[in-house]
């Protein structure tokens, strides 16, 4: 087995400050002829010990397993988190898995990080086993963006409120949503514009309003452009069902997409409800204007 340097936690997002971490375990690996690893898990240990708490995640595992080894992590671990697992005691735990199963010779944490049964073991402890078991610890300190932490918790606040644009800074990546293209209402091409509708299981939303975003054809190669909706679609229903709803700057040309991710780079305003059809439409070319011109300044 070839030992290793480590970090450990959920990572969700992997943010700049989960970046700044990976960088230096691939640092200390490298210097060392070890493998640089993380260690997460899934589910998130909180839908296991306390569900009621648990955070809406910003990311899947899929994608932070492909966001991890772009930093030049080498070895992603992913311990399926139960109810027996959580009984682990620090000390069975940093025994069990640090030093047995991935030969650690240099740990990497935050310095809120937490192991073990009812998070018993905290980065002294760490440090105490570290001595024991033959690894160093080193502690990274959380960072901050324009007076803001960085961490998922923030990130997550960030897009609910619309600050979409910071929260991409604190990514260093578009927060965007996947999913299926389906079918609304046909209002829109009847009465307004056509647009692509996303239905998507990602847990964090943006705050309802209208967005600049950019839009992939996740089959092909295409890209455009456009402007998104988030929102509940007053002018028409004032219905109880979220939509998001994505219009495109340039013609749709060949097949509707299927699958499509939609990056959310900056909220232009609130949603509203408008008198007409007429005037929604007027607005959504107003919007799209403005987007053309963000899209301009970002050339």
């Amino acid at each position: 087995m070839i030992p290793s340097a480590v970090t450990i936690g959920n990572f969700d997002g992997v943010h700049i400050g989960h970046q700044r971490i990976f960088r230096r375990v691939v640092e200390i690996a490298r210097s060392n002829g070890w493998t640089p690893t993380v260690l997460t898990f899934d589910p998130h240990p909180a839908r296991v010990v306390a569900p009621a708490k648990a955070p809406l995640l910003l990311s899947d595992l899929d994608h932070r397993r492909v966001w991890m080894m772009s930093e030049g992590i080498a070895q992603v671990c992913v311990l399926p988190f139960d109810e027996t697992f959580s009984q682990l005691t620090p000390e069975a735990f940093v025994r069990t898995i640090l030093v047995d199963t991935l030969d650690a010779r240099a740990v990497l944490v935050g310095d809120n990080f937490r192991f073990g049964n009812r998070q018993a073991g905290d980065t002294s402890l760490l440090r105490q086993m570290g001595e024991r078991f033959g690894f160093t610890v080193e502690i990274v300190d959380a960072i901050c963006y324009r007076h803001h932490p960085v961490s998922s918790t923030e990130v997550r606040k960030l897009i609910q409120e619309g600050n979409v644009s910071l929260a991409a800074r604190m990514l260093s990546r578009a927060y965007a949503l996947e999913g299926l293209v389906v079918s609304g209402r046909g209002v829109g091409s009847k009465q307004t514009v056509p647009t692509l509708n996303l239905a998507t299981n990602g847990e964090v939303i943006p705050a309802n309003g209208v967005y600049v975003t950019r839009t992939w054809d996740l089959e092909s190669a295409r890209i455009w452009q456009s402007v998104t909706n988030v929102g509940y679609r007053p002018t028409f229903d004032d219905s109880t069902a979220l939509s998001i709803e994505t219009f495109l700057l340039e013609p749709l040309t060949g097949e509707t997409p299927r699958r499509i991710r939609v990056e959310f780079l900056h909220r232009l305003r609130p949603e509203q409800k408008f008198a007409s059809a007429e005037a929604l439409k007027a607005q959504i070319l107003s919007d799209a204007g403005r987007a053309v011109q963000f899209f301009r300044l970002l050339a």
